[in-house]
């Protein structure tokens, strides 16, 4: 009996355990660089000791095989953009939420012509992308803005960890991308930038996203998590030497410098305090823009087979709802970013 009870006592505590235990990942991009900094010089597990569980922060080299990871319920939380979160798991039936809003691409995502310096130069061209990704997004924004739309081009699906590589041939003439690959191709001959984010502020908004059944049963993971995002924040948005090494360790993490990570930060809205967070996740702008990147979605046939419109999936914001009420699976929840702001974590 007592071996029986023992063997029942050391099952529940490896439940337990396995229960405190949450997987979270990121894939290489300016504003998604300081989770690989909080796990390498242990700010993440501080947080997490703090709140008595455990984070592993794990890196996926390619960055829609990381959502789909998370779908499948491999990761609890993973980095995403706010139209890859409602096209992947939200329309993949994941009820996920915006945790952190970190910052918003001001130039980081960028469509490049080889040989050419005007988008409306890119008619008849094919264009290396991300298929179904913010970089089409990018594109259909850019296209709409010199009277042009997809049937103008080509799209050619490319994986992100080829991009650089496939610009690099000479049958590749056009890519839509984001940093740090956009600024390495960028560099290369002949080429020019045709159109950014910088243009479509406030429309590519960069998140960890987490599962909402999650984050219900455990709270004090929201709290680590976004304990752990803030402190990093607050030492990478100063200007003193530890400022300086953090940025430099994030810059060498992927895979540029100094000087190279600080021009992708110049193209990034980065919201180094909650408050700033606080104020795209609250505005009415919030919602007018999942409207727009909802009904892009809808068109490409992101939203799934059975949608009828583009509020088929319902998206959940402090100014409203956009969508199906009764199909929410996608929400922006400001709670633990107010509580970072408000001292309470």
């Amino acid at each position: 009996m007592k071996r029986i009870a023992a063997l029942i006592l050391l099952l529940s505590v490896s439940s337990l355990s396995h229960a405190d235990s949450f997987k979270i990942c990121w894939s290489i991009y300016v504003g998604w660089m300081p989770w690989a900094y909080g796990a390498e010089q242990g700010i993440v597990k501080k947080w997490a000791d703090k709140y008595d569980i455990e984070i592993d922060v794990v890196q996926i080299n390619d960055y829609i095989e990381s959502i789909n990871q998370y779908s499948a319920g491999e990761f609890d939380a993973c980095t995403m953009t706010n139209m890859d979160a409602l096209t992947i798991p939200a329309a993949g039936g994941i009820d996920s939420t915006a945790l952190v809003v970190g910052d918003y691409s001001n130039g980081n995502d960028g469509v490049v012509l080889k040989g050419k310096d005007s988008l409306a130069d890119i008619k008849g061209q094919k264009v290396n992308l991300v298929e179904l990704s913010v970089s089409h997004y990018l594109l259909a924004r850019g296209l709409e803005s010199v009277g042009l739309s997809e049937k103008d081009v080509t799209v050619v699906n490319t994986s992100d960890a080829d991009m650089v590589a496939v610009y690099g041939t000479d049958d590749v003439t056009a890519v839509a991308t984001w940093n740090p690959l956009l600024s390495e191709i960028k560099s290369m001959p002949s080429s020019a930038t045709v159109f950014d984010s910088s243009q479509i502020p406030g429309e590519i908004i960069d998140l960890l996203v987490i599962n909402t059944e999650t984050l219900a049963a455990n709270p004090k993971l929201g709290k680590a998590l976004v304990g752990a995002w803030y402190e990093i924040m607050a030492l990478m948005g100063g200007s003193d030497n530890k400022a300086i090494a953090a940025k430099t360790y994030m810059a060498e993490a992927s895979g540029t410098d100094l000087a190279g990570y600080e021009a992708q930060l110049a193209s990034t809205e980065m919201f180094f305090a909650p408050s700033a967070a606080l104020d795209l996740t609250n505005s009415k702008k919030l919602v007018d823009t999942m409207k727009n990147v909802a009904e892009f979605s809808f068109m490409q046939g992101l939203l799934g087979d059975g949608a009828p419109d583009a509020g088929f999936i319902g998206v959940e914001m402090p100014a409203g709802t956009f969508g199906d009420t009764g199909n929410v699976k996608f929400r922006f929840d400001p709670s633990y970013m107010q509580m970072a702001a408000d001292g309470k974590l």
